[in-house]
């Protein structure tokens, strides 16, 4: 089940109601064969909107045939025109796209050739005129590599009346994921898109910037390893994500390993964005290939004290520092200068390993200043090792003045700025 929970207006975010009846449902299916994932959540914050209080959920259904194997797993969208309360039917809003999305029919042939259903990591936005713009990744391409879709909904009806839709629009494209050569860890399930030097998994869906107050500019940022390493791609509208084009690699340093981005615009200036991410050192042999990986990148364990990584692995995982930075510019003059703003910070360890969360994130207010927020194992767990871990993973977030200008493309090392 899905569930969405409010807090009341005087608590402001101190607390939130359990849930103990029907409303705040969003989606419930009895069957072992349906899997709800990723939801994320956005709300429509607008006076002049005609959907001003409207709240929306996205997240990815993935099916499942009687025989336990995968499907399709297309983005699904609900909306309340009450506060959380009563939740519209959820639709599937990925959509069909000819000649964008091929062989939907690759898993069950009673799906279009063209439907856009192997999905992930989607993200929705509110825009000040009502509509919704949602963002995410799509597996339905020729090529091993894949791609980040939006669709563009015009929200309408009264979820309590059972009259509301979302009304999305047909999938475009918002920029090309480039996976061959991504590196792959083995965390016991089998090869997994990872950061090699902190032996974490890592995903390539695509984050758009939290709201839009001053103009139809969106954008949307995901990593990729076009360059052969793990850096920061990003997207550009300028018509309410209607259309899209890429605008270039956010991070001026190379050598680094660069993930889990955030992005966000300021209140004042609606082009002046900071966009927040991790860096990691990188490992030996990390662009080794591995024909028998998806995407063809090499794949890398924790190695003993002999640092043997065994006959069917590349290389020694887990040997990396990390950090966290923000950086900032304006529009699409990338790449953007950026600060480091936590301690260097070691890989996660015991019961920790191979896990760093899944999502970073970052919101702007008052021109220039970003609150970012983000995990590390800076701290030492003081119960160690009775806790089964070294370091804590421990959230953190700061008060940040955003860079600005381009940055300045060259070597990076870890805990310095550009």
């Amino acid at each position: 089940m899905l569930y969405v929970t409010m807090s009341p207006i005087g608590a402001q975010g101190s607390f939130y109601y359990n849930i103990t009846s029907r409303p705040f449902v969003v989606a419930e299916d009895n069957s072992p064969l349906v899997f709800h994932d990723k939801n994320f959540i956005a709300a429509d914050i607008y006076k002049s909107s005609p959907n001003r209080d409207n709240v929306y959920v996205t997240w990815t259904v993935f099916r499942f045939n009687t025989s336990g194997g995968y499907e399709r797993s297309p983005i699904f969208g609900s909306m309340s025109t009450d506060h959380a309360i009563h939740w519209s039917t959820p639709e599937e809003i990925s959509g069909t796209a000819p000649g964008l999305c091929q062989f939907g029919d690759f898993f069950d042939p009673t799906q279009s050739p063209n439907a856009c259903n192997f999905d992930q990591g989607s993200d929705p936005v509110v825009l000040p005129n009502g509509d919704l713009e949602v963002t995410y990744n799509n597996g339905n391409t020729p090529t091993t590599n894949q791609q980040q879709l939006a669709v563009h909904c015009h929200p309408t009806g009264s979820s309590p009346a059972g009259t509301a839709h979302l009304n999305c629009g047909t999938p475009t494209k918002v920029g090309d994921d480039v996976v061959v050569g991504e590196p792959q860890c083995d965390f016991g399930r089998g090869p997994e898109e990872c950061i090699p030097g902190a032996f974490i998994r890592t995903n390539d869906y695509p984050r758009i910037l939290t709201e839009n107050t001053q103009n139809n500019h969106l954008y949307v940022v995901w990593q990729d390893y076009r360059n052969q390493e793990y850096d920061i791609q990003m997207s550009q509208s300028l018509d309410g994500g209607l259309t899209w084009h890429e605008v270039g690699t956010v991070n001026p340093d190379r050598g680094l390993d660069h993930y889990f981005p955030a992005v966000d615009q300021s209140p004042q200036n609606g082009d002046r964005l900071g966009v927040s991410y991790y860096r990691t050192q990188r490992v030996a042999n990390e662009n080794a290939p591995n024909p028998d990986t998806f995407g063809g990148g090499g794949i890398f364990v924790l190695c003993d004290s002999s640092g043997d990584p065994g006959p069917d692995a590349q290389g020694c995982a887990g040997t990396g520092n990390s950090d966290y930075v923000v950086a900032g510019g304006t529009g699409a003059q990338t790449p953007y200068d950026f600060k480091v703003v936590s301690p260097v910070f070691p890989p996660p360890d015991g019961i920790q390993t191979g896990f760093n969360g899944d999502y970073s994130g970052i919101v702007i207010n008052k021109g220039s200043d970003s609150h970012p927020i983000w995990s590390d194992t800076r701290n030492v767990d003081p119960y160690a090792p009775s806790n089964g871990v070294i370091h804590d993973e421990d959230v953190f977030t700061d008060n940040v003045g955003l860079p600005n200008g381009k940055g300045k493309v060259g070597p990076g090392t870890i805990g310095k700025n550009n």
